[in-house]
C-alpha cells in the first residue's frame, strides 16, 4: 500500500523555478499557483498544511502588495496553515511585516533549495505537532464524554475501573476503594455516589489522616454541648451530616483502633450516639472509604480489625496509578495545559514532542496529583508558546526501565539506518523506503543519531 504524499503548495509566478522547485521537491506532493486566485482554489481544494509565496505576484510582480494580500486572504480562510514568505523586495522590512501579519519563516531570494528545504520539513514538523496536540485536546473532550464522573481517561485500565463503579452505584453496599495517593479515589467517590440513588441527598468527604486523633471521633459522630471543655453548643458530626447520602472516609486505615469499634458499631446497627449523649440517633448513609496503605498487612499486625475490614469492604475496587494508565497521562497533561491557561490568562499552543515523550517515560510516584502540579508549575514558568520537557522538570526521568527501553529502540534505529545505507550505497531516498520513513524523516534521524558519516 502506498503512503499518500503531503501537499505543498508553490505560490511562484516564474515558470523556471515553478519546474525547479517541483523536480526539488519530490518527497511531497507540490501544487503550483501562479496568482492568488489560483493560490487560493489549490488551498480550497488540496487544504496543504504549508505554502511558499513569492511575495511578487502579478498583477504587481515586482512589488509586495500582492504577495501580502495573498498572505493575508489564506491566514483567514486557514489560520493553521504555515506559510512561507520569500521574496526579493526590500528583505529586511517585508520580513518583519511578513512575520507580523502571520507568516511561519521568511526566506530571501535567491532561492537555496536546500535551506528552504529545511525550511519546509520544519513547518510540516510544527504543522503535524500543532495538528498532534489539536488531536489530543479533542481526545481530552470526548474521554470525559460519558465516563463516570468526568473523569479524564482513554485508558482501557481506568475504563473498567469506572464501569464496574457503575454497576454497584445502585446496590446498597459500601464500597472500598484501594490505590495509591493521587489516583483519583475522591473523584472516583463522588462519581459513585452521583450515579446511585442517593445523588440528590449530600455527598461528605473526611480526611481520617488529617484530622488529630483527638479531634476524629468528634468530626464523625458530633458532640452534645457541654460534653467536653468548649463544646458550648451541640454539634451534629459528619455521620449525621450525610443522612440519605454518602459518607467518604479518605484515608481510612488512619482511624485509631478505639475509634474502629465505634465505627464498627455504627455500621452493624445504624444507629449514633453523640460524644456526651445518651440518645441513639439513626441515620441511614452509604460508606465509601479509601486508602492507599495495605489493610491486609495491617490486619496481621493488629493495628486495623478484620470484622471492621469486612463491613467497609463489602465491594473492593483498585484503581490503577498513573503508570498503569497507558496514553492518559498526555490525555491529562492537555486538559491540565488548556485549565492552567485559562486560569492564568496564558496562550500556549501545546506540547513539544520532548515534553510529550518525557511525560510518557515518566513513571508518576505522586499520580495525577503530581502531573497536575508540575503542569501547574509549568504554565506559570515557561516562556514559550509549548511546553518542554525543561519546563516541566522531566529532561531526565529516574524510571530505569523507561531509559532502557529508550536505549534500546536507539541502539535498534541506529543498526536499521546503517543497514539501509550500505544496502543502497548512501542513498537517501532508497535507504528511506526500506526503512518506511520519509526522506526528511531519514536526514533528521540521521542527525539526531550522529550518523552524518556513516
Amino acid at each position: 500500500m502506498t503512503t499518500a504524499l503531503r501537499k505543498l503548495l508553490v505560490v511562484e509566478d516564474d515558470e523556471g523555478l515553478q519546474r525547479q522547485l517541483r523536480w526539488s521537491y519530490e518527497d511531497y506532493e507540490v501544487i503550483i499557483a501562479g496568482s492568488r486566485e489560483a493560490a487560493m482554489d489549490a488551498l480550497r481544494i488540496h487544504q496543504p498544511a504549508v505554502v511558499t509565496l513569492d511575495l511578487g505576484l502579478p498583477p504587481d510582480p515586482d512589488g509586495v502588495s500582492e504577495g501580502f494580500a495573498t498572505l493575508d486572504e489564506i491566514l483567514r480562510a486557514r489560520p493553521a496553515t504555515k506559510v512561507i514568505v520569500a521574496s526579493g523586495h526590500g528583505a529586511r522590512e517585508s520580513a518583519r511585516r511578513a512575520i507580523a501579519s502571520g507568516a511561519f519563516d521568511f526566506y530571501q531570494k535567491p532561492v537555496d533549495i536546500d535551506e528552504l528545504g529545511m525550511i519546509v520539513r520544519r513547518a510540516f514538523h510544527v504543522a503535524d505537532l500543532e495538528a498532534e496536540n489539536r488531536r489530543l485536546a479533542d481526545s481530552v473532550q470526548a474521554a470525559t464524554g460519558d465516563v463516570l464522573g468526568g473523569i479524564i481517561t482513554g485508558a482501557p485500565e481506568m475504563l473498567k475501573v469506572a464501569r464496574m463503579i457503575e454497576r454497584v452505584a445502585s446496590a446498597q453496599v459500601s464500597v472500598m476503594l484501594l490505590g495509591a495517593s493521587g489516583t483519583g479515589k475522591e473523584l472516583l467517590a463522588r462519581g459513585l455516589h452521583n450515579a446511585s440513588m442517593r445523588a440528590g441527598k449530600p455527598f461528605v468527604a473526611i480526611n481520617c489522616a488529617a484530622i488529630p486523633e483527638n479531634l476524629l471521633e468528634s468530626e464523625l459522630f458530633g458532640y452534645e454541648r457541654g460534653a467536653f471543655t468548649g463544646a458550648v453548643k451541640t454539634q451534629e458530626g459528619k455521620i449525621e451530616l450525610a443522612e440519605g447520602g454518602t459518607l467518604f472516609l479518605d484515608e481510612v486505615g488512619d482511624i485509631p483502633l478505639p475509634l474502629q469499634v465505634k465505627l464498627l458499631r455504627f455500621l452493624q446497627e445504624r444507629v449514633i450516639e453523640r460524644i456526651g449523649g445518651r440518645k441513639s440517633i439513626p441515620v441511614d448513609v452509604r460508606i465509601v472509604c479509601a486508602t492507599h496503605q495495605d489493610l491486609d498487612n495491617m490486619i496481621a499486625a493488629g493495628r486495623f480489625r478484620e470484622d471492621l475490614f469486612y463491613r467497609l469492604a463489602e465491594i473492593v475496587v483498585r484503581i490503577p496509578s498513573l503508570a498503569e494508565r497507558h496514553g492518559d497521562a498526555v490525555l491529562l497533561a492537555h486538559h491540565f495545559l488548556a485549565k492552567f491557561s485559562r486560569e492564568n490568562g496564558r496562550n500556549f499552543k501545546g506540547l513539544m514532542p520532548d515534553a510529550i515523550a518525557a511525560i510518557s517515560d515518566w513513571h508518576w510516584p505522586g499520580n495525577v496529583r503530581e502531573l497536575e502540579n508540575r503542569m501547574k508549575r509549568a504554565v506559570i514558568m515557561a516562556e514559550s508558546p509549548r511546553l518542554t520537557a525543561a519546563d516541566l522538570d522531566l529532561g531526565d526521568p529516574s524510571n530505569e526501565a523507561a531509559l532502557a527501553l529508550k536505549s534500546v529502540r536507539e541502539a535498534a534505529d541506529r543498526v536499521a539506518i546503517r543497514r539501509a545505507l550500505a544496502r543502497t550505497d548512501n542513498n537517501m531516498s532508497h535507504a528511506a523506503k526500506i526503512l518506511g520513513v520519509s526522506r526528511p524523516t531519514l536526514y533528521d534521524l540521521i542527525k539526531q543519531y550522529g550518523l552524518e558519516s556513516a
